[in-house]
């Protein structure tokens, strides 16, 4: 959610949209409120009520300093945990462990 919101301003609708285009399992507007809650409350994102062209008021979503660097530390956690996994099923793969 926080690099959706990193790439610029953005509503909920909007994330369960995007969320889906990069082929992320059906994803619900109620689950993605809970999570921008927690992403406010920690102080990782802000949020404005704006007009909207089609409707009622929407409210975007704008990311943080916080939430940045909270973003770049998930990037260096999950870099490690993918090497660590892609590691371990190459293992498999190359007929030296079974791993599955």
């Amino acid at each position: 959610m926080l690099a959706l919101i990193a790439k610029g301003e953005t509503y909920g609708y909007e994330m369960t949209e995007k969320l889906q285009e990069h082929n992320f399992a059906v994803v619900s507007e109620g689950s993605i409120y809970p999570v921008l809650m927690r992403l406010q409350k920690n102080n990782f994102v802000t949020s404005i009520l704006r007009k909207s062209p089609n409707g009622p008021k929407r409210k975007y979503y704008s990311i943080t300093d916080e939430g940045l660097e909270e973003l770049e530390r998930f990037k260096e956690h999950w870099e490690r945990l993918s090497m660590g996994v892609f590691s371990l099923l190459e293992e498999g793969e190359d007929g030296n462990d079974d791993v599955i």
